[in-house]
């Protein structure tokens, strides 16, 4: 029957007819359940600790790592002998506090946590906004779900398997004299680690918040294609902040960077158009 509505639009209706502190009662919850998520994978990160650490986090220590055999592989099939095989890592870890190890542990299990309940925050998210939402819209917002998780662990796995290990070689082998051996604390290691990994994460996220910002009009496609040379600039300097100062691992984080741009343009475009039919 025409202008008939099933209960669960009338559930997003009540929903989006409440008071400004019933939303915040709603938004308190959506974190609560969030934070809980995060909670219940940082506990199961903290248990195995012998898989987080060992398979996880110390791998690029290893000249065994997936990365470099990759790598040595590509260059003995472009008969290029030995030329992209790594070293081996000529660096120690030491802990240096009292509590280092235990607060690291700490901190990496809770890093991991976010990593893992990411998907489910994403769902919250939409669970939050999605009753201000047309029943279209709906439908679009549940895909950026999909998306901006698909895209958030690509960023996580390019940060690690891509640029992680090419910062621990370069880094981890820099030598400014013989006489110097490195001896690197594990808390310098693994911030060098969970940051790199998180930039990317998060880097990886703009066709998603290009989408969100064409939405409301604050850019248009027009407008990312007159500042295309000024990004490339931009992202020349990010590459530069993310990755160590080598030429090889700047151009391997902007590629994808300037990609993610491009399809940034297409997505932009395609909102605008969608809001002028």
């Amino acid at each position: 029957m025409v202008g008939k509505t099933s209960p669960y639009d009338e559930e997003f209706s009540d929903k989006a007819e409440m008071s400004f502190l019933d939303h915040l009662e709603v938004l308190r919850w959506h974190l609560v359940r969030s934070a809980i998520a995060v909670m219940l994978f940082m506990t199961l990160a903290f248990v195995f600790k012998g898989f987080v650490f060992d398979k996880i986090i110390l791998a690029p220590q290893s000249s065994d790592f997936l990365t470099y055999r990759l790598f040595c592989d590509l260059s003995h099939w472009l008969e290029l002998g030995n030329k992209l095989c790594f070293e081996d890592i000529s660096f120690s870890l030491i802990n240096i506090a009292m509590s280092g190890q235990f607060t690291t542990h700490i901190l990496v299990s809770a890093i991991a946590g976010f990593i893992m309940a990411f998907p489910y925050i994403l769902i919250e998210v939409w669970r939050f906004i999605s009753p201000g939402l047309k029943k279209s819209e709906r439908r679009s917002a549940m895909a950026l779900v999909f998306w901006g998780t698909v895209l958030f662990m690509i960023g996580v796995l390019f940060g690690y398997y891509i640029i992680a290990p090419l910062s621990v070689q370069f880094l981890g082998n820099y030598t400014v004299s013989s006489a110097v051996s490195n001896s690197i604390s594990l808390n310098s290691y693994i911030s060098t680690l969970t940051s790199i990994v998180i930039a990317c994460a998060i880097v990886f996220q703009l066709p998603i918040i290009v989408y969100f910002l064409s939405k409301v009009g604050i850019i248009t496609p027009q407008l990312m294609k007159t500042y295309r040379r000024h990004s490339i600039v931009i992202v020349l300097i990010l590459s530069a902040i993310i990755t160590p100062p080598d030429i090889t691992s700047q151009i391997l984080v902007a590629i994808p960077l300037v990609f993610l741009y491009e399809l940034s343009i297409f997505i932009s475009r395609m909102v605008v158009r969608k809001s002028t039919i």
